[in-house]
């Protein structure tokens, strides 16, 4: 049976959700899933990504439930099951997001555009040129300054556009001291706009401890964003490229 009332607690697959052709269909989303804009006005907030309503969500009585494992919370997730099946994600890889997107199009009836949208975001990535490696930190927040390590959607991206990362041996996002982050030596620091705002003063800090680094500000959206965003990644890695 196609979900016809759907919650999602997971602000690229919102997005998603609207690419695939579905808008009412989508009745609860986050206080987070600002994209497609407008949406937010128009249907119920459930709270956060960690911080969901249970009974908000109950009372839309939605039929199906799209969460993630990374950015929900386990124990919230699990009690939404008494709900509404919830259909939960796991996305490290870009075959990961393929998979993901054709899976989400067969719940809510739009495998034909779902296959579509898989298929230019596989033929995207497959296009890109072999890249020099670069030996690179990605950076998601300050004080502390914590990376994206090698279990993550950003690692897979990253090393898509022959960026080489640095943490890629760490798991998930750890944290990283000033002398740990100076040994390292990356040769190139990448600061995320999300979910940490970096800014133009955050480059001079970096500076005076990798002053042989380059460093730059990119947007975190084509790196963290799978779903229907991933599609845009490797436009991203390769205007990025031209200009480090």
């Amino acid at each position: 049976m196609t979900a016809a009332r759907i919650v999602s607690l997971v602000p690229s697959l919102t997005a998603l959700l609207a690419d695939l052709g579905l808008d009412d269909e989508v009745v609860g989303l986050t206080r987070f899933c600002t994209d497609p804009p407008g949406w937010k006005r128009r249907k119920c907030v459930v709270g956060g990504t960690k911080d969901v309503h249970r009974e908000r969500i109950a009372e839309l009585e939605p039929d199906l439930i799209l969460a993630n494992r990374e950015e929900n919370v386990r124990e919230q997730v699990e009690a939404l099951e008494a709900i509404a099946p919830v259909h939960l994600t796991e996305i490290k890889t870009v075959a990961d997001d393929l998979a993901a997107i054709r899976a989400i199009g067969a719940l809510v009836g739009r495998e034909q555009a779902a296959e579509s949208l898989a298929l230019r975001t596989e033929a995207a990535f497959a296009a890109l040129p072999s890249y020099p490696p670069l030996r690179t930190l990605y950076l998601i927040w300050s004080e502390p300054y914590m990376c994206a390590g090698g279990d993550t959607f950003i690692h897979a991206v990253l090393s898509a556009g022959g960026f080489d990362n640095v943490c890629g041996e760490r798991l998930r996002y750890p944290s990283l001291e000033p002398e740990v982050l100076q040994a390292l030596e990356p040769e190139v620091i990448l600061l995320s706009s999300e979910p940490y705002p970096f800014r133009e003063k955050h480059t001079a800090e970096l500076a005076a401890l990798v002053p042989t680094a380059r460093i730059a500000l990119v947007d975190g959206v084509p790196f963290s964003w799978y779903g229907s965003r991933a599609a845009d990644a490797p436009a991203y890695l390769e205007s990025l490229r031209a200009r480090l």
